[in-house]
C-alpha cells in the first residue's frame, strides 16, 4: 500500500480514550477518522467524522466500515481476531494486523511466544482447575499471582495466592476460567519501552519510562527512567525483537521488570499506544499517537528525540473533577470525555515537564 495522502480516512476499532487521542493526532495530520465501537456516543466517536455503532462480530457492519476507510487500526487488544480476519478477507488493510493482537490476548500464549523469540519472562504455570493451581503453586515455590488468561486489565482478573490459602475461593474469585499462575519477580522497578515499527520495517523507540502502580493500576510514568544506558539499550533491543517477530506496524509497548543486577524480565506486551507513553506528545519531537498514525498510514516515522524530562500521572475517578486551576503551572491536562467518574476508572492524565533533557 502506498503512503496515504492527507484527506484519506483512517478507521479505528474501539472507541475509548486511546481511540480519541489517536483520532486527534490523525486530524492534526489531515486525516479523517471513522470509529467502530458498540455503544451510544463513546469518547472517540465524539471527535471523529463517523461512528459505526455495532458489535465487533457484526460482519455486515464491518464490511460497510471497511468500504469507508482507507486503512484500519485498533485501539485496544480485545478486538476479536476473527473480526480482523474478516476485514482482511474484505481486502481491507488492517495495521498492526492480527499476529500481535492474537499473541497479546492470551497471557499464557503471550509468555510462551516471548520465550520462544528469546525474551525471558518470570516463571509461570497454566491453571485450569483448583487441583492444577495447587500443583502450580508447589512448582513456583508456594506463592504467585493467579491471573485470567484473557480480558483482565488494571488489576482486574487477578489475585495473589500462597500455599495454605483457600485455593477454591481464589479460583472462584477470578471466575473459574482458564488462568495462569505467575511467579513473583523480585524486581527493583518496572519500566516500559514504547516502540513504533513502520510499514517498511523501520523502528523508533521512545526512552523507557519508570512506571509506578497503585492497586494494580498505573499511577505515574517518569522519563528518564534512571537506569544505565546499557540496561536501556537491552530493553530497546527486546522491544525491537518483539515488533519484528510479530510483523507489527504501528506502536506497541513492552513492559519489563528490572532486577537489582540489571537483568530484564518481560511482564507483558500491549499491541497499541500505551498509557505509559502518554508523556511523549509533550516531551518528544513526535508523540506516540502521531507516530502510530504515521506508521499505519505508511508515512515515514517521526524523530522521537526527547526534549524534556517528564512525569505523567493518571487521574482516576473523581480526581479528574478538580478544576483546571488545581494543577501546578505548566501542567498539561488531558481529559478523556468519559461521563461517569467511577472509582479507579481512568478519566484523564496530566503531564508535567520536569526539566530539559
Amino acid at each position: 500500500m502506498s503512503p496515504l495522502p492527507a484527506g484519506s480516512t483512517i478507521g479505528i476499532l474501539g472507541g475509548g480514550q486511546l481511540g480519541r487521542m489517536l483520532a486527534s493526532a490523525a486530524a492534526q495530520l489531515g486525516f479523517d477518522v471513522n470509529i467502530f465501537c458498540p455503544g451510544d456516543s463513546p469518547p472517540a466517536a465524539r471527535v471523529a467524522a463517523g461512528h459505526w455503532d455495532a458489535d465487533y462480530d457484526d460482519h455486515t457492519a464491518l464490511e460497510d466500515f471497511a468500504a469507508n476507510c482507507d486503512v484500519i487500526t485498533y485501539e485496544f487488544e480485545n478486538i476479536p481476531v476473527a473480526s480482523v480476519a474478516h476485514l482482511v478477507s474484505c481486502s481491507a488493510t488492517v495495521r498492526p494486523g492480527a499476529k500481535s493482537l492474537e499473541v497479546s490476548q492470551d497471557r499464557l500464549a503471550e509468555k510462551q511466544f516471548l520465550n520462544a523469540i528469546g525474551i525471558e519472562t518470570g516463571r509461570f504455570e497454566p491453571v485450569e482447575s483448583v487441583g492444577q493451581l495447587e500443583t502450580a503453586l508447589q512448582a513456583l515455590g508456594g506463592e504467585g499471582l493467579l491471573k485470567t488468561r484473557r480480558d483482565g486489565y488494571d488489576g482486574k482478573g487477578q489475585v495473589r495466592v500462597r500455599s495454605g490459602d483457600d485455593l477454591d475461593a481464589a479460583y472462584k474469585e477470578i471466575g473459574g476460567v482458564p488462568a495462569i499462575l505467575e511467579a513473583l519477580v523480585p524486581f527493583e522497578r518496572e519500566i516500559s519501552v514504547v516502540i513504533a515499527r513502520g510499514a517498511d520495517g523501520e523502528t523508533t523507540a521512545f526512552d523507557p519510562s519508570h512506571n509506578e502502580h497503585e492497586n494494580g493500576i498505573l499511577k505515574r510514568s517518569t522519563a528518564p527512567c534512571g537506569l544505565s544506558q546499557d540496561v536501556i539499550a537491552r530493553a530497546r533491543r527486546l522491544a525491537e525483537t518483539l515488533a519484528h517477530e510479530t510483523g507489527h506496524v504501528g506502536v506497541l509497548a513492552l513492559e519489563l521488570f528490572v532486577l537489582k543486577d540489571g537483568t530484564l524480565r518481560a511482564n507483558e506486551m500491549a499491541p497499541r499506544v500505551h498509557n505509559s507513553g502518554h508523556w511523549t506528545p509533550e516531551a518528544c519531537a513526535t508523540g506516540q499517537f502521531e507516530q502510530h498514525i504515521r506508521a499505519v498510514a505508511g508515512w515515514p516515522l517521526g524523530p522521537v528525540t526527547r526534549h524534556f524530562d517528564a512525569e505523567m500521572e493518571n487521574l482516576l475517578g473523581e480526581e479528574a473533577l478538580a478544576p483546571p486551576t488545581a494543577y501546578p503551572e505548566g501542567t498539561v491536562l488531558t481529559l478523556y470525555g468519559k461521563r461517569d467518574a467511577k472509582p479507579g476508572r481512568k478519566m484523564g492524565h496530566t503531564v508535567r515537564r520536569t526539566g530539559a533533557a
